[in-house]
């Protein structure tokens, strides 16, 4: 099989992460032992031999990341000087892109098989495969009206549920010919869901719908839901953690480097980042603690994020938060 690139689309605010993303892109929050971005780079098939990231928001950060924790692909950070959109993202890409080349979403996990999509594209012709994923609420997505050859006559971006054609969503990873960028303007603002793909569809555009595992991790209560199936699922390509020892471990449980537990419960669902610590009596579940914070005495976190540096005081009960230092705060003033 020949050579293929991937660009990922990751130049998004994260705002309905916040305070967390003020400190880092919400591709970088950990789930499962491992950031949100990596677990999107391991549905590529083994064929791909470079990674280019459409990059806006905190876009250094993404680059000190990349790194300080090499992934075992290439991967180029393509940066934006202004927010372009995903289509205006994906064109300041082009020159990584092969032919045809994968676009995938920066904060979708998923179990897509983009081998089958790839196939599908070689056997149906067009310029296009789109995965397809079935919700009962379409609000927040690209929605596609699927015909019986499976191909797509009709795309609407977030629509009105009462006006939504389907139920088919776009599951945020699809293949393409490169021979699309042409629609797209250079160094433009573009949304290439309402802006280019309509235009696209005559050309043939392809649904593959598929029923594994999904999540958009965007909200609080979807990176906490994609981690539970990224710890748990048998389908998904497994990253091995360190779990610590001792009887207070409630499994799945994954820990970074210079963790330090004295905790009377962690678990399940838990990811704790490289140096943090939490004093005794503490009780952690369904979380995700970032770097370096600290959860205090007899302190208990349900499901939230802790952002890096974030001190969470003794006796404090945490539960369906995001809490995080303030963009004018340091770990050391904390």
């Amino acid at each position: 099989m020949p050579p293929l690139s991937a660009i990922v689309l990751v130049g998004g605010f994260g705002t309905r992460l916040r305070p967390v993303t003020y400190h880092v892109p919400k591709q970088l929050i950990p789930m499962a032992g491992q950031c949100a971005l990596y677990h999107v780079f391991d549905i590529l098939p083994k064929n791909v031999d470079r990674i280019g990231l459409a990059c806006g928001y905190k876009g250094e950060v993404i680059e000190r990341y990349l790194r300080e924790h090499p992934y075992p692909l290439p991967v180029s950070v393509v940066r934006e000087a202004t927010p372009l959109g995903t289509g205006g993202g994906m064109k300041n890409a082009e020159n990584l892109a092969t032919d045809p080349f994968i676009l995938l979403n920066g904060d979708v996990v998923s179990g897509v098989d983009i081998s089958a999509m790839i196939k599908w594209l070689n056997e149906k012709g067009g310029v296009g495969v789109m995965s397809l994923f079935h919700v009962d609420d379409t609000t927040p997505y690209g929605v596609a009206d699927l015909g019986p050859d499976y191909r797509i006559r009709r795309f609407v971006e977030k629509p009105d549920p009462a006006s939504a054609p389907s139920h088919w969503i776009n599951a945020g990873a699809s293949v393409w010919r490169r021979e699309i960028m042409e629609a797209v303007p250079a160094g433009k603002a573009v949304s290439f869901e309402r802006e280019i793909l309509p235009g696209l569809l005559e050309q043939g555009v392809f649904g593959l719908p598929f029923d594994s595992w999904w999540e958009d991790a965007g909200t609080l209560p979807r990176v906490l839901n994609a981690q539970r199936i990224l710890f748990t699922h048998p389908e998904r390509r497994r990253t091995p953690w360190n779990t610590p020892e001792g009887n207070f471990v409630m499994p799945p449980v994954a820990v970074g480097a210079g963790v330090t537990i004295e905790a009377k419960r962690v678990g399940p669902y838990v990811t704790l980042g490289n140096g943090v610590s939490a004093e005794e009596g503490v009780v952690i579940e369904d979380a995700v603690i970032m770097d370096g914070a600290k959860i205090g005495r007899g302190a208990h976190v349900k499901h939230s994020i802790i952002g890096p540096g974030y001190y969470v005081a003794a006796g404090a009960r945490v539960e369906n938060a995001c809490l995080a230092l303030t963009p004018s705060e340091t770990p050391e003033k904390t």
